[in-house]
């Protein structure tokens, strides 16, 4: 089951879905009914779309119906909305086996109303609260209490592990749809346990401006870096208004030519500027922020820089980036 919520993490939910089916996935989850009908528009209707976060209300029960949604069920009132639509198609039983966040703490309960409303049960999961961190000892008990309800709740398809979860745990306890997210995007959800993914995603942009400064002077707001020496600075046309995190002022490098320059000073809504030196950097030249290529920085090295994680970093490149995709098969 891909992770593609949120705009399949930033990346373009419709380009990657389709990717992602072309290779032969088939279970695609989504955050809601609003998502799901988007990505339905794209996909065949032997793909099925689920809903992590459920429904909401009457009118995302009817567009279950109508477009074919297959939703997670955390609580009695989805199971009467569904009811109340019509709705013949199948559920996901979400149970909370310590995160607390969304699922059901009466399981069997639910289960009974689901049955009850002759409701057809496609799987049952759960989410671990501390897969990134394999030794927390919330994972066993977690994953204790999911076996248990496994156990007495017969289903086709049970899930637990998403992308940090598959790396930690799966090779000892055996659930037979996995869900992972991060990991589809290039990046490594265990650090200290790497895989070797390949990032999918570059967000890269141009110098579009040259400039001299003389030792003494500073750069952007605030004045926050002032020139050492005698320099030139590189105008890049990426700012937090696009995506580049604020936090990377006079702290972040940037890519060019191979090299990695600094960006000084403050960046600013639209723009970001860098230290070029002695380099030969001229405008018109590409500038990468986050990439794969030999040199080029980590979406996760960036969110360590600010204090975050790489899904943030994904999640918040904004939608007026030109987003060109590369080998597509459709």
């Amino acid at each position: 089951m891909v992770v593609v919520k949120a705009n399949a993490y930033g990346h373009g939910l419709t380009h990657i879905a389709k990717a992602l089916f072309v290779e032969g996935c088939r279970l695609f989850a989504v955050t809601d009914a609003n998502e799901g009908l988007s990505l339905r528009k794209h996909l065949p209707q032997n793909a099925d779309i689920i809903l992590l976060s459920g429904i909401f209300d009457a009118l995302d029960a009817q567009c279950c119906v109508t477009h074919r949604l297959t939703p997670v069920v955390t609580s009695t009132s989805h199971v009467k909305h569904l009811q109340q639509a019509g709705f013949q198609g199948s559920v996901w039983l979400k149970v909370d086996t310590g995160m607390h966040r969304l699922g059901a703490i009466n399981a069997f309960g639910l289960h009974q109303h689901i049955q009850d409303a002759n409701i057809h049960l496609a799987g049952v999961m759960s989410h671990l609260a501390c897969a990134d961190t394999p030794k927390h000892p919330l994972n066993q008990q977690q994953i204790h209490r999911f076996q248990a309800i496994c156990k007495q709740i017969p289903a086709p398809a049970y899930s637990l592990f998403n992308s940090a979860g598959l790396i930690a745990f799966s090779a000892s306890h055996h659930f037979n749809v996995a869900r992972p997210g991060i990991a589809l995007y290039g990046i490594e959800p265990i650090p200290s346990q790497p895989l070797e993914l390949k990032p999918v995603a570059e967000l890269s942009s141009q110098v579009i401006h040259i400039h001299k400064v003389k030792q003494g002077e500073s750069v952007s707001y605030g004045a926050s870096w002032v020139a050492p020496q005698d320099m030139r600075i590189a105008v890049v046309a990426m700012g937090y208004a696009d995506g580049l995190p604020r936090l990377l002022s006079n702290q972040g490098k940037a890519w060019v030519h191979g090299c990695l320059l600094p960006i000084v000073g403050r960046v600013c809504m639209d723009y970001c500027m860098l230290a070029v030196g002695s380099s030969k950097v001229q405008e018109g030249d590409k500038v990468v922020f986050f990439g794969g290529k030999e040199n080029q920085p980590l979406a996760n090295h960036i969110a360590t820089q600010c204090q975050t994680i790489a899904y943030e970093i994904f999640t918040h490149l904004d939608k007026r980036l030109l987003r060109t995709y590369v080998g597509e098969s459709t």
